[in-house]
């Protein structure tokens, strides 16, 4: 298993940096070439989304986003470091696999809130598998693609 682990710090100039390693690392894992646009697509979103929530309140850490190559799949997690953060919009998305935990108060995400659930939504119509955590250590999404690492050899 082949693990790259980027961070950055939460400036949205960052994010493309972030699209453009996940799609080189998910091409060299054998992602399929017609599935890349989602991969950059997803990672935008997610790492938008992290950005977005590390600013907002004031959580000065890097954004976390660990992209791994097993045998058959390659997955990214992206993770940021808001306690509690998104739990209210990953239940709303429809999203499997929240832990419970307490969401901010309403006023720190007046606008933050639909904004991060249209994130959520648009992450969910581009990757079949994903994964929204969110806990006292902050929140995760975790999207997952088929690979064929042989694919990428030839």
């Amino acid at each position: 298993m082949a693990t790259v682990e980027l961070r950055f710090s939460a400036q949205p100039e960052h994010v493309r940096t972030a699209r453009l390693v996940a799609a080189a690392v998910a091409r060299r894992a054998g992602v399929d070439e017609a599935v890349l646009d989602e991969v950059r697509l997803a990672v935008g979103e997610a790492c938008s989304r992290a950005v977005g929530l590390h600013r907002s309140n004031g959580v000065g850490t890097p954004v976390r986003v660990v992209l791994t190559e097993e045998e058959k799949t390659f997955s990214i997690e992206v993770g940021d470091e808001v306690p509690g953060a998104g739990v209210a919009a990953a239940d709303a998305a429809g999203v499997p696999g929240e832990r419970d935990a307490a969401p901010a108060p309403a006023e720190d995400f007046d606008d933050a809130g639909g904004e991060d659930e249209m994130g959520l939504a648009v992450i969910r119509g581009l990757v079949d598998d994903v994964e929204v955590s969110a806990g006292e250590d902050g929140g995760t999404i975790r999207m997952s693609w088929p690979a064929n690492p042989d694919a990428a050899l030839t």
